[in-house]
Order: C-alpha cells, then sequence, then structure tokens
C-alpha cells in the first residue's frame, strides 16, 4: 500500500447552498438517534486523471455542490437540541456550510489504492478519521477531502450517520454528480419530513464515550484496537448466479418464495465466514443486516425519503448447524427474518427503543457475526462527475468490526457484486484460500 505520510492538505475552505434559505429545523427520529456513537460514515471514489486540471475539477465540485446543497441543505448545517432536549439538524445561512480541504499525493498513484485489501492508506485520504457523529453539534455534517494524485484524484467524502443512511448517501452523490453535469434543479429533491416516519419525541442526554481512537492512553490504546483485515472479493455475474442457483437447488421446503440474490449471497457469506473463524459447533453465531425500511413503514416512504430509514434485523443459529446443514438451511433463516420484519414488528422495535434508549455503538451487532451494510441496489459506478466512472468505490476505516461487509455493485455492472469484508487476520487467510467462497472450483 502507498505511503500515507504522502498526502498534504493544501487549503480548507467551506461551500454554502447558492441560494438564501432561512432558518430551518428537522427533528431527529427514533430511526435516526441510535447512530449517534458510530463514526461519520467514510466513503472514498476514485478517478482516473483524464485530461483535466485538478485546480478545474475542484472548481467544478465546489460549483455543483453550491447547487446541490440548495436542496440537501441539512448536509450543510450542524446538529442541535431544542429546548426540550431532542436532536435535530438546524441550518441557517450563517452557518459554514460543509468543509472541503483540497489536498496533494502526487507520489501516490490510482493503482496504488486500487488494491482490493486494506483500508490504512485512507486514513489520510478521507476526513473525519475517528470522529462521532454527536460531534456533528460542533463540525460540519458532511465534510470532504479533494486529493490529486500522480494521475488522478480521490473524493473523500465523511457523512454524519445520525443524518442518513446509505440510500440518502448515494441520492445526494448522483444528485451532485448531475449539478456538476449542468443539470440546473435536482431531477429527484430530498423528501425532508423525517417526522412522517416517526414522530415519538425522544430526549437524550448523552456524553462522550472514551475515544478507542484517542492517543492519550498510549500503547494501552493500542492494545484495546483489534487487529483487523480488510478485503474486497469480487463476484461476476456468473459467480452470483451460480451461488443463487445452488441455494434454490432444493429451494424453501415449506412453499414460500425462492431465495433471492442477497439471500443467497448472505448466506454464502455468513457460512464460509463462520467456517473460517474456526468456531466449535456449539458457538452461537449471529447475522445482521441493516435493511432499508422506506417500503416497510407503514405508511411507506418514497426511496427519497432523506434521512436513516434503517434497522437491523437479527438472526442467530449454532455454528454447526449452519455450516453442517446445506445452505438453503441459513438462507431460510434469514428469508423468514427479513420477512417478519413488517411495519408492526417495526414499530414495536421503536417503541421499545424509545422507552428504553439506547445508544449503540458500531460494534454491538452480536457474537460472531456477519453484518451486511450498503447494498449492491446503490449504484455508486455511475457517479460521474464529468470525468467518467470512478476507478474504485470504498469505504474507509470508520464504523469497522470484525465481521462487517459492505456490499457493492460491481464495476463491471449487470449482476456483479463486490463484497468488502472486515475479519481477523487467520480468519482472513483461511476465507482466501476456500475455493468454494471465492467460487473458483
Amino acid at each position: 500500500m502507498a505511503e500515507i505520510t504522502k498526502v498534504k492538505i493544501t487549503s480548507k475552505t467551506h461551500v454554502k447552498p447558492s441560494k438564501v434559505i432561512g432558518r430551518r429545523e428537522c427533528q431527529l427520529v427514533t430511526f435516526d438517534l441510535p447512530y449517534l456513537f458510530f463514526y461519520y460514515n467514510q466513503k472514498l471514489l476514485l478517478y482516473r486523471n483524464g485530461d483535466r486540471e485538478f485546480h478545474d475539477a475542484v472548481e467544478k465540485l465546489k460549483d455543483g455542490l453550491k447547487h446541490v446543497l440548495e436542496e440537501f441543505y441539512q448536509l450543510a448545517g450542524k446538529l442541535g437540541k431544542d429546548e426540550e432536549g431532542v436532536f435535530r439538524v438546524e441550518y441557517d445561512d450563517d452557518m459554514d456550510g460543509v468543509e472541503v480541504a483540497e489536498a496533494v499525493a502526487d507520489e501516490i498513484a490510482v493503482d496504488d489504492l486500487t488494491a482490493e485489501e486494506g483500508t490504512k492508506s485512507f486514513k489520510e485520504l478521507i476526513p473525519y478519521y475517528g470522529v462521532l457523529n454527536l460531534e456533528g453539534t460542533h463540525r460540519p455534517l458532511l465534510a470532504l477531502q479533494l486529493t490529486k494524485l500522480k494521475d488522478g484524484m480521490v473524493i473523500g467524502c465523511a457523512f454524519n450517520h445520525a443524518i442518513l443512511d446509505g440510500t440518502s448517501t448515494w441520492h445526494f452523490m448522483s444528485s451532485w454528480a448531475q449539478a456538476c453535469n449542468g443539470a440546473t434543479s435536482v431531477s429527484v429533491p430530498p423528501f425532508l419530513e423525517r417526522t412522517k416516519s416517526r414522530n415519538t419525541r425522544v430526549k437524550l442526554d448523552p456524553s462522550l464515550p472514551p475515544d478507542p481512537h484517542s492517543q492519550s492512553s498510549g500503547d494501552a490504546a493500542a492494545k484495546q484496537e483489534p487487529v483487523l483485515r480488510e478485503k474486497v472479493f469480487k463476484f461476476s455475474e456468473a459467480a452470483i448466479d451460480k451461488i443463487k442457483s445452488k441455494v434454490n437447488e432444493n429451494g424453501p421446503s415449506d412453499g414460500s418464495k425462492p431465495f433471492s440474490t442477497f439471500q443467497s449471497l448472505a448466506v454464502h457469506i455468513w457460512r464460509h465466514v463462520t467456517h473460517a473463524r474456526s468456531l466449535k459447533p456449539e458457538d452461537y453465531t449471529v447475522f445482521t443486516v441493516f435493511a432499508d425500511c422506506r417500503k416497510r413503514v407503514d405508511p411507506p416512504m418514497p426511496d427519497s425519503y432523506f434521512g436513516n430509514l434503517i434497522q437491523a434485523i437479527f438472526t442467530v443459529t449454532a455454528a454447526g448447524l449452519l455450516t453442517g446443514n446445506p445452505p438453503e438451511f441459513g438462507a431460510s433463516m434469514i428469508q423468514k427474518a427479513i420477512e417478519a420484519h413488517t411495519a408492526k414488528a417495526i414499530d414495536e422495535r421503536n417503541e421499545g427503543w424509545e422507552n428504553a434508549p439506547k445508544i449503540f455503538q458500531f460494534k454491538d451487532a452480536g457474537v460472531n457475526c456477519v453484518a451486511v451494510g450498503s447494498s449492491p441496489r446503490f449504484k455508486v459506478y455511475e457517479v460521474d462527475f464529468g470525468w467518467g466512472k470512478p476507478e474504485s468505490v470504498r469505504s474507509g476505516s470508520n464504523n469497522r468490526f470484525d465481521g462487517m461487509v459492505y456490499l457493492y455493485q460491481g464495476k463491471s455492472g449487470g449482476r456483479s457484486i463486490d463484497v468488502e469484508i472486515t475479519l481477523e487476520p487467520g480468519a482472513m487467510e483461511r476465507l482466501e484460500k476456500d475455493n468454494e467462497f471465492l467460487m473458483e472450483l
């Protein structure tokens, strides 16, 4: 991996909406609040140069940003609280806006960063490593770093996860790209009335937990942070189709629907990661998916709903049962858990949380877990600011733990899927050698 010390920040500015918006306030709802103690959600988009000048590209990006923020102005605001102690997004024209850092890393080439392993080199390329969403009370809710490489550029983004999920993130990114390509208005404006999804007012008074990234405790902090490896496994259309048809060979025995692509790939990952972890047959393993609830809530919300409208869906079994049975055993568990997550189940989960709010930390996904975030439905490789599709789209180092999985649309398009997995080194080494997992049989 490229040396991370070769990145030099050259300037920091702020970008605000290009028109006067005035004072706006929007209450955070039960779907948003649990993420206050997650870290900022980091995304990295890597582009080759073509023949454009870095300075021109930066000006184009800032100009597009000004226009797209007219609709997505919440990203130019701050977190605040109303007089009753309920968290909200606040925007005012005199706020700083979105933080935009410019940086130079002339010794780093695009190919140095397309390696499918690790995120260490990203720490200098994406802002707000180790910054909690709660700090959005005094920091911008979106921070960007535009870095000039030897033969390309990196757009590093840090989004405050307390105010938006993946669907909203990529809605914003594609709208920003359209603005950079000359669109005079946002084709699908964000739906900003988050209280339409849930209107319970929850008062919270959280204080910052000790920061696991802080250097003050020196060696102790270093010892606490587990050593993890991240790697992207690329599954072609053919591999995805093969995984799906294998799981559906002996489809659901109870006559329910065939297993979806997601359910088939999810059980494939869950079984092989569980095997790679060398768990005892009686050890529990948890599968978690952060599911989009826009169409599950009653009344359903539009796809353009801006905020968090996700909930974690859990299912658990013994490692021996999961790996000893055919794949449809685990697929059926995942399918049933997802289908049981109805509007009624969502309401019950929200009511339980509202009665006893628990602020999660990003690693609370369960024992020996495989936790899936992001979605191959997000059109991440179609974010074209006017100089072509990204070479690579990755998640940063924040919010990673043993078992975190991000699914992305594959760069080759169609039904191909990139699977970004974080595991302990021993388990990762065994997974890399598992030809059945890699579909290299």
